[in-house]
Order: C-alpha cells, then sequence, then structure tokens
C-alpha cells in the first residue's frame, strides 16, 4: 500500500501558474507508476496526466497538453504536477495515484492508491 499525499494547491487567475506536489510513503516509489486526476464539481474524475516508474515516459491528456508537466523526484518520493495558463475550466480537485501495473492506463481503476486531493481554482 501507498500513501499519498498532495499539496500546492490554491486560487489563481486564468493565465497563472501553480505547482502540485504528491508525497508518497510506502511501498518503493520507484517501483510505480504515478498519474494525476482531477473532478470538477458534478462531473466524473478524468485522467490529467501519466508518468512511467522512471519518469522516461509521460502522457497527457489532450486538455492540458502543452500547458502542464508531469515529472517525478525518485530520490525524493515525490511527484510533480507543473501547470501554465491556467483556464477556469482547470477547477477543480486534484488527485494524485499510483499504479502498481507497469503498463500506463488513464482508466481511475487502473490506479490502487489515491490521495486525498488539493483543491485548484482558476478565476476568470
Amino acid at each position: 500500500q501507498v500513501v499519498l499525499v498532495e499539496s500546492g494547491g490554491g486560487l489563481v487567475q486564468a493565465g497563472g501558474s501553480l505547482r502540485l506536489s504528491c508525497a508518497a510513503s510506502g511501498r518503493t516509489f520507484s517501483t510505480y507508476r504515478m498519474g494525476w486526476f482531477r473532478q470538477a464539481p458534478g462531473k466524473e474524475r478524468e485522467f490529467v496526466a501519466g508518468i512511467s516508474r522512471s519518469g522516461g515516459n509521460t502522457d497527457y491528456a489532450d486538455s492540458v497538453k502543452g500547458r502542464f508537466t508531469i515529472s517525478r523526484d525518485n530520490a525524493k518520493n515525490t511527484v510533480y504536477l507543473q501547470m501554465h495558463s491556467l483556464e477556469p475550466e482547470d477547477t477543480g480537485v486534484y488527485y494524485c495515484a499510483a499504479r502498481f501495473a507497469v503498463t500506463p492506463t488513464r482508466v481511475t481503476s487502473g490506479y490502487d492508491d489515491w490521495g486525498q486531493g488539493t483543491q485548484v481554482t482558476v478565476s476568470s
């Protein structure tokens, strides 16, 4: 089992930037993939970005490609989501998640452990 704790959310104006962090503990960090998801009020949780165990491969939802960057520091047991050019549509609770299988997926049910989430609000 992995315990995940997100931080870095907040209120930002449209066009601004935020960096989310997710600290992991428990299982050895470099042995599992990580992902970021978000959930807006009244909507289903959706995939934002994913990263392989080494950090060498990443995947992004079309809606954030070119604006968001996922990265990880295996020495610090932390995954990051750098967000630029934020839009009101990016508002939601952002969750990090751990996937123990080696293959990538964008499906929420494919992730094994989840953090509690951090709120991101983008004002227009």
